[in-house]
């Protein structure tokens, strides 16, 4: 299966244009941001959790990401409310579930083999913030491979810092603007280095999750559902 798999091209999804898929599991349904192969297969997804759904303990030997969007989802490390950030470094495995119901996005097989980071932030806590470059930061991962980032940017300002590579955003609040279009709360857009990438938060201002350094040809990539 091939989702916006062409990485030197643009993709963007926004929320009305989300298709809902099951998964695997009962309970659990995904849109596919991008994805190159099947059950195995390297992905973006947004997921849902019903409430008191939950998945058989499974691998991840391309390693997981997940964000919080709201609800809580669970696993045997702890139950993360909306807000936090987890990575599942390659060959780990869990058996995560959701009692109230969640929705989280999620990224397969897209680490280094040699991350070893198992990592927990609380993106709500204050003390996870910091002024950077004009904006406030929250610093989620950092290799010579990937950036992750939750980012807020004040109205009118510029997305994406001068001679940034690839990038891709989520839109978590508030709204952006990008080619004379705005893309508010779910909005991904995913944008190939060397592309036309201007674009400014609205008047409100924006939070994003922002991603770099990782856009890439993903074709020697093949992983495992979630």
């Amino acid at each position: 299966m091939l989702v916006n798999a062409e990485f030197s091209r643009r993709a963007i999804v926004t929320p009305d244009q989300y298709r809902w898929a099951s998964s695997p599991q009962a309970g659990v349904e995904r849109v596919m941001l991008d994805r190159v192969g099947d059950e195995r297969a390297r992905a973006t997804s947004i997921v849902r959790y019903a409430a008191g759904s939950r998945f058989p303990r499974h691998s991840h030997p391309g390693g997981e990401e997940i964000l919080v969007l709201s609800g809580t989802f669970s696993d045997a490390s702890g139950d993360y409310p909306a807000g936090w950030y987890l990575r599942n470094p390659p060959g780990s495995s869990h058996q995560p579930w959701s009692a109230e119901g969640a929705l989280i996005l999620v990224k397969l097989w897209q680490m280094s083999p040699t991350d070893r980071a198992t990592v927990r932030i609380d993106t709500r806590a204050p003390a996870n913030w910091s002024d950077a470059q004009g904006r406030q930061v929250c610093e989620l991962f950092e290799s010579e491979s990937e950036h992750v980032q939750l980012v807020r940017i004040a109205g009118g300002d510029p997305l994406l810092p001068a001679g940034l590579g690839g990038a891709e955003l989520l839109v978590l609040e508030g709204e952006l603007e990008f080619d004379g279009r705005r893309y508010g709360q779910g909005s991904w857009l995913r944008l190939p280095a060397g592309g036309d990438r201007h674009g400014h938060a609205a008047s409100a201002g924006v939070k994003v999750y922002l991603k770099t350094g990782h856009v890439a040809d993903p074709k020697s990539l093949a992983g495992t559902s979630c």
